[in-house]
């Protein structure tokens, strides 16, 4: 038999733990409350701040200053006013040769043209985009580059220039203007070497070597973006200049940080649009669309064999992503 002393010591200890329970029990759910809480605030605050950025790109984009200059649409001048029409034809894309600051600009040969030997007062670079140009040491054999090769020319270089084909046409670039043409009498050396690379020596990397190409799920490996460095630094926010390729038949975005970006078409043909521009334009070679600020370049190409050819430059950040096929 259990003594009512031991009863009422067993009755206690249940007492005990039963308040001990529900304390537990309180405490357990005050503690779910505050976790449900403090998610619920998470997923507010992800949400607004989502908003916030969301609305940062939106105004960025806004405030974006975006260009397209058709082929059909450039302005032609002598490129050397001295020689008038007898010489080549240019026509600004962005900037102005004649002025000071940075320009890039179209120039147009005839068949069979060769200028005197001569040398500029600053350095340029040059790209093909149609026809054969050859540019050199006035003793130098003849080397015709295709379109899509890359060349400079140093200032105060003694070269010749020469083009042939029915149809010839350059994109020039320039860091500080005016282009001038001067006599060899007045060269001189600024510790630079001219460089030509034909076509068929330009270097592609793909998505598996430069991170900032990214390939859509969809695409297979041959409608992949691909890139050749030409000149600067292939990182960081400094002056570079590239070839940025889209395979036949394929689509992509081209973002750019909010910096300056100007591109030329080379090869191929694309349709092309802003974000704040519903309607795409046909783009030829020779064209040209730009961006200052914070942009996005919705782009096509147009069923080419051999893809579509951009030259980009820039100094700040870019991301190339093909998004789908056009078929």
């Amino acid at each position: 038999m259990i003594s009512l002393k031991a009863k009422s010591e067993i009755h206690a200890l249940h007492l005990r733990r039963y308040d001990h329970l529900q304390k537990m029990e309180s405490y357990l759910r005050l503690s779910l409350l505050l976790l449900l809480t403090i998610t619920v605030l998470s997923a507010v605050g992800c949400v607004s701040r989502k908003t916030e950025i969301d609305e940062s790109v939106s105004k960025d984009l806004a405030n974006c200053s975006a260009e397209t200059v058709l082929v059909s649409e450039v302005v032609w001048a002598p490129l050397n006013p001295a020689r008038g029409d007898k010489g080549p034809q240019a026509g600004n894309l962005w900037g102005d040769r004649t002025s000071t600051g940075p320009c890039g600009f179209l120039v147009r040969f005839v068949d069979g043209f060769s200028s005197p030997p001569h040398i500029h007062n600053i350095t340029y670079r040059g790209v093909v985009i149609d026809g054969l140009i050859h540019n050199d040491d006035p003793n130098a054999q003849s080397m015709w580059m295709p379109a899509g090769s890359y060349w400079t020319q140093p200032a105060g270089e003694p070269h010749i220039t020469s083009a042939k084909g029915i149809h010839n046409l350059a994109y020039i670039e320039i860091e500080e203007g005016p282009y001038l043409v001067h006599p060899t009498e007045d060269a001189f050396d600024n510790g630079q070497r001219p460089v030509n690379i034909d076509a068929s020596n330009i270097v592609w990397l793909d998505a598996s070597e430069v991170s900032w190409l990214v390939p859509s799920k969809e695409s297979n490996s041959n409608k992949q973006p691909m890139v050749a460095f030409l000149w600067g630094d292939s990182q960081g926010d400094n002056q570079r200049g590239m070839l940025v390729m889209l395979q036949a038949g394929s689509a992509g975005m081209i973002r750019g940080s909010s910096a300056a970006l100007r591109a030329i078409l080379i090869k191929g043909a694309i349709k092309h649009r802003t974000e704040d521009n519903a309607e795409f334009k046909l783009l030829e070679r020779g064209s040209y669309f730009g961006s200052d600020g914070l942009s996005m370049h919705q782009l096509s190409c147009e069923e080419e064999e051999d893809g579509c050819i951009i030259y980009i430059r820039t100094n700040g950040t870019l991301n190339v992503t093909t998004t789908q096929s056009v078929n």
